[in-house]
């Protein structure tokens, strides 16, 4: 366990490296939650996230010895990144195992910041048995991402900032990987004001935490999956269980519609490019699953999202809404079918912004021709004033759907 002490003392030792976060308040996010939120956008802190705090109070407080023989950790992205900028900037030699898979802007990150970076192995395990080999073999100390009690007081430190701007809150909201990050926040925040609320939030693919509450033990899973890959925990730890059992108020689940829709009206209302699971927090909050209050915390944890994929979650995000129209039809293959399409299409105020015409395919007539339409809408009701208007005038469309499936790797840190 950790206690208010230990996050107040790693607080003093964090200040010459973290950059100060604002708890941002905005107007039209609160409009469409329904209530007053408050964000801290730790996406804005140095290496994208949270993870400097803990790397850096670990890695500060090891013994000379140790920090000349160096340390090792095992990680898919943000807490490589965060223990190799410690490391840095305390002159401790750093290697990290990442995955074959893990994204490719944030090894090139972890090397940047001065960290040997190894790739190993198709999952997170097979990374982190590859680093514990490289501790015995080395001497290293393993810096691990969450289980460990000065990574927990270092995160805790965005804890006593959120108590210390917004000294009204009600409930505080945070995501839930390992466990490290709640464990921290919900120290600081019950031990300093136990009547204020703490909330965790799992993705439904990787909620190795909530079921270990459910069924009173660890649970193990086996598989995850999720676009919010900072959260894709197999197995929490005992030790951040325990913490979790004592001071968090409720665990609850998003679904992977549900956070990228957060990453997308965090990115439109607040300008911010969040990574799932940066934006689970604000998912649940949306998603009713977060008890009322006058003034709520969603602690935004990162933002090092992979741009591809960025991508992909926005057009995704878009169709739900109604705003991409996604629409197939067969049409006469004469001259003229195709711009007496578009031109009803054109009258319903919709924008073409993706077509695709073909005249071979499997199952078309001779003399036909399929059309795949991508439309620019306003909203769902206009997409769906466009169905309804082209096929009053004849045309058989069919909606396309697009599937939020395959977004995330689940690598599992």
């Amino acid at each position: 366990m950790i206690s208010l002490k230990d996050i107040e003392k790693a607080w003093e030792d964090v200040q010459p490296i973290i950059r100060p976060t604002p708890l941002r308040h905005i107007h039209s996010l609160d409009r469409v939650a329904g209530r007053h939120l408050l964000l801290k956008m730790e996406n804005e802190q140095r290496t994208g996230s949270f993870k400097i705090r803990g790397a850096y109070h670990k890695i500060l407080h090891l013994s000379p010895e140790e920090k000349a023989r160096g340390v090792v950790a095992a990680s898919a992205g943000n807490h490589a990144q965060g223990v190799a900028l410690a490391a840095r900037e305390l002159g401790v030699k750093a290697t990290i195992v990442m995955p074959l898979l893990a994204s490719i802007p944030k090894v090139m990150a972890t090397r940047d910041y001065g960290a040997e970076a190894i790739l190993h192995g198709e999952t997170y395990d097979e990374a982190y048995q590859k680093a514990l080999e490289l501790q015995r073999e080395h001497g290293y100390t393993f810096v691990h991402a969450f289980d460990d009690p000065s990574i927990m007081a270092g995160q805790g430190t965005v804890g006593l900032e959120i108590l210390r701007d917004a000294p009204e809150v009600e409930v505080v909201v945070v995501p839930i990987g390992g466990g490290g990050l709640i464990s921290g926040i919900a120290t600081a925040i019950k031990e300093k004001k136990p009547t204020v609320k703490v909330i965790g939030v799992q993705a439904k693919g990787a909620s190795a935490i909530y079921r270990s509450l459910k069924e009173g033990r660890p649970v193990r899973l086996d598989h995850v999956r999720t676009i919010a890959d900072g959260l894709a925990i197999k197995k929490p730890s005992s030790t951040t269980l325990d913490i979790i059992r004592r001071y968090v108020d409720d665990v609850v689940l998003v679904d992977e519609e549900e956070i990228a829709r957060a990453m997308i009206l965090l990115a439109e209302r607040g300008k911010a490019v969040v990574e799932g699971a940066g934006a689970a927090a604000l998912a649940a909050v949306l998603a009713g699953e977060v008890p009322p209050a006058a003034s709520t915390a969603v602690v935004v944890s990162g933002g090092n999202v992979d741009l591809i994929q960025m991508a992909r979650i926005i057009d995704h995000g878009l169709a739900q809404e109604g705003r991409y129209l996604p629409l197939t039809t067969v049409l006469p293959d004469r001259p003229g079918a195709l711009k007496d399409f578009l031109s009803h299409v054109a009258a319903q105020g919709a924008n073409v912004i993706g077509v695709e015409h073909r005249r071979l395919q499997a199952g078309l007539a001779l003399g036909e021709a399929v059309v795949h339409l991508v439309l620019e809408t306003r909203d769902r009701s206009h997409a769906e004033e466009v169905l309804r208007c082209l096929r009053s005038a004849g045309y058989a469309v069919k909606e396309e759907g697009l599937v939020l499936e395959g977004f995330g790797r689940g690598r599992g840190e």
